[in-house]
């Protein structure tokens, strides 16, 4: 069985196709023009900033968030029980700790008043020859380094 036969598409009048065209460029709503080059002002080319979508993953590359390594048992290894620091606690009010090289001086700061309960009025730190920090806790006023120290056992 034959496809059923397609009637013929009828061509529009190229005459009149002609006048059409003609008509409208004379009118002017249809003009070509002819594409200019750009006027490069740099030798070198730049490409252009095109868009930059936001990134939307399908699923977290981590499965677990970091947990903090640095915690108040990790920075304060342990108090230095030397002379100098037995001295430094009973007349400066101040308590030497041997403390981890990645702390700093606020961390230092909070982890005594996280596991002593104390208050301290300010810290300085050094790295030893050794590689070791050792950390000068200078507590407030209204806390003696003389009780604390009993507290924590160095005396």
């Amino acid at each position: 069985m034959a496809p059923p036969a397609k009637a013929p598409a009828k061509k529009p009048d190229a005459k009149a196709q002609a006048l059409k065209a003609a008509k409208a460029v004379k009118s002017g709503s249809f003009t070509v023009k002819k594409k200019t080059k750009k006027i490069r002002t740099s030798v070198t080319f730049h490409r252009p900033k095109t868009l930059k979508k936001e990134r939307n993953p399908k699923y977290p590359r981590i499965s677990a968030a970091p947990r903090c390594k640095l915690d108040q048992y990790e920075i304060l290894k342990y108090p230095l029980t030397t002379e100098s620091a037995m001295k430094k606690i009973e007349d400066n009010n101040t308590l030497v700790f041997i403390v981890d090289i990645r702390s700093n001086k606020r961390t230092i700061k909070s982890a005594v008043k996280k596991m002593y309960e104390i208050q301290a009025k300010k810290v300085n730190t050094l790295v030893r020859p050794d590689g070791t920090k050792k950390a000068y806790v200078r507590l407030t006023p209204d806390y003696d380094a003389l009780d604390v120290a009993n507290k924590i056992g160095i005396i």
